[in-house]
């Protein structure tokens, strides 16, 4: 799947739809799936910071059987972990200070992923300023970097990439305020030659272009589609993102 990551970031910026598999019954998961395939997404991240219901595995499991484009599991806790998916997004939230994020919650996911055989794409998390105390914020105890910052962004980009991270995610959470700056992705962008994921604040197809212009090969909404899960809309992300070649 990794492989399949650096062709599409080679043609084009793509679009992911983040799914909170908690949130929703089996029926309603398999149903936003299925509208974000048929409407141009590229894959879905699957994943949230908890799990109140522990619907994750089998709503995820629904979600594999009912579409065809990949599906990546994106770990909020160290048991998001299950066979029913593409790939597992393994992040290392490296903009944190607290070595939970770091290292302790990969390895207690190692001996799952290495039992299910699933493939685990290095990647390196970072947490942007937002302007609001997101929901990772708070779960992960890690403090954002500040979003006008973009020397900080780029060092820990880089030390991400240096580590053997194979990818870099930019997120400033779920209900940010603020969207991560085209000035820092582009910064980033100039410095890192990993694919950069993209996440956050992305409230309407407009801003989705100036972060795919900026750099960001895939851009994430997730926020703005549970409270509106229109296929217009997702199809007006889609083609806005997709209008952004390589």
């Amino acid at each position: 799947m990794y492989e399949k990551l650096l062709e599409l970031a080679k043609k084009q910026a793509n679009y992911f739809c983040l799914i909170d598999p908690d949130n929703l019954s089996s029926e309603e998961a398999v149903h936003c799936a299925r509208l974000c395939e048929e409407n141009g997404a590229d894959g879905l991240l699957v994943g949230g910071s908890l799990m109140i219901n522990n619907r994750f595995e089998s709503n995820l499991k629904q979600i594999k059987e009912n579409v065809k484009i990949p599906v990546f599991i994106f770990p909020g806790i160290f048991n998001f972990v299950s066979p029913y998916a593409d790939a597992l997004l393994l992040l290392c939230v490296i903009t944190s200070r607290n070595p939970q994020m770091l290292i302790g919650e990969q390895v207690r996911a190692a001996p799952l992923i290495k039992h299910y055989g699933l493939e685990a794409i290095g990647t390196a998390y970072m947490l942007i300023e937002s302007g609001n105390n997101t929901s990772v914020h708070f779960m992960s105890g890690s403090m954002p970097l500040p979003r006008t910052k973009n020397d900080i962004a780029v060092a820990h980009a880089l030390a991400g990439e240096y580590l053997g991270m194979k990818l870099i995610y930019m997120d400033a959470g779920s209900g940010a305020k603020y969207p991560v700056s085209n000035e820092m992705i582009s910064a980033i962008r100039q410095n890192v030659s990993l694919p950069i994921i993209l996440g956050g604040g992305i409230k309407s197809p407009e801003i989705a272009v100036q972060k795919a212009k900026a750099g960001a090969d895939f851009i994430v909404t997730g926020n703005i589609l549970e409270n509106n899960l229109d296929p217009k809309l997702i199809r007006e992300f889609a083609n806005a993102i997709h209008s952004i070649k390589r």
